[in-house]
């Protein structure tokens, strides 16, 4: 599915459920799924079925998955991704940013031909701007005057000069006890509580490393091959490549192969 018009139906979504939303919950519109910081708002759910019905209209071949389509039914992350077009979607990525009234959210979709993915887009609605990239050709910024910049993830520097993003949160105990103590070695470190946001920041060179040990796809997918074209080393924890598939193993993104490897052996040693 040609990016463009994706980025288009996730800003027709955003603009009919979910900026109408914002700031604006109803009682009872908020739940919670796994924990207390793991939530679904009626925007969510409303948004993932304008994207879902848009894309099925206009290519009825495509499998949609969305995160609340998969909460609703886990096996879902089964799907056999050979010989067909799937795109996995996030409604509201930063759905606990969204219900507090904090404008750090996004809408996401990736797109995944045959088990690889060949496209991802970070709409912004807020900003009201887009972060995409196919495969091969390089990631870019689009904003609503129709100014477009290429992204170009941070150049290399030593450990101690890094600033990142990282999510600890889903570490076991003892590996997030490790971990934070280790990140006193580099500058600076931030977690927005949003995929979305952490990889547009990142994208435009404005960090020098980003961590996250869940891997949801529609977290995950987009952002990475993102990142990517941006120029960035991405990998899982144990140096593989981060497939569509893979829910566990950690990722993580660098200026560079050299700068992975230190990130991995000095602070990220678990």
């Amino acid at each position: 599915m040609n990016v463009d018009r994706l980025a288009a139906i996730l800003k027709q979504a955003a603009q009919e459920e979910i900026m109408p939303r914002f700031r604006r919950l109803d009682e009872g519109t908020v739940q919670t799924k796994s924990g207390a910081f793991d939530l679904v708002t009626e925007a969510d759910v409303g948004a993932e079925k304008v994207i879902t019905a848009a894309i099925n209209a206009h290519r009825p071949d495509v499998l949609v998955i969305g995160e609340e389509a998969v909460a609703a039914n886990p096996k879902l992350l089964d799907t056999d991704l050979e010989d067909r077009i799937v795109i996995y979607v996030d409604p509201v990525d930063g759905t606990a940013n969204f219900a507090g009234g904090l404008p750090l959210f996004a809408v996401m979709a990736a797109v995944v031909q045959n088990g690889e993915p060949v496209a991802g887009v970070i709409y912004d609605p807020v900003g009201d701007d887009v972060l995409m990239a196919e495969k091969g050709c390089g990631a870019f910024q689009v904003f609503p005057d129709g100014r477009t910049i290429r992204q170009k993830f941070a150049d290399p520097v030593p450990l101690e000069d890094m600033g990142g993003l990282a999510s600890t949160m889903f570490l076991p105990m003892e590996q997030r006890t490790t971990v934070m103590a280790n990140l006193a070695k580099v500058k600076m470190l931030a977690n927005y509580r949003c995929a979305g946001h952490e990889y547009r920041y990142a994208a435009g060179g404005n960090v020098h490393f980003m961590m996250y040990a869940k891997l949801m796809p529609w977290d995950h997918v987009g952002g990475a091959l993102i990142m990517r074209e941006a120029g960035a080393h991405v990998a899982k924890f144990d140096g593989t490549p981060y497939r569509p598939t893979d829910l566990s193993g950690g990722l993580l993104v660098a200026s560079d192969e050299e700068s992975w490897t230190t990130l991995r052996r000095e602070v990220f040693a678990i």
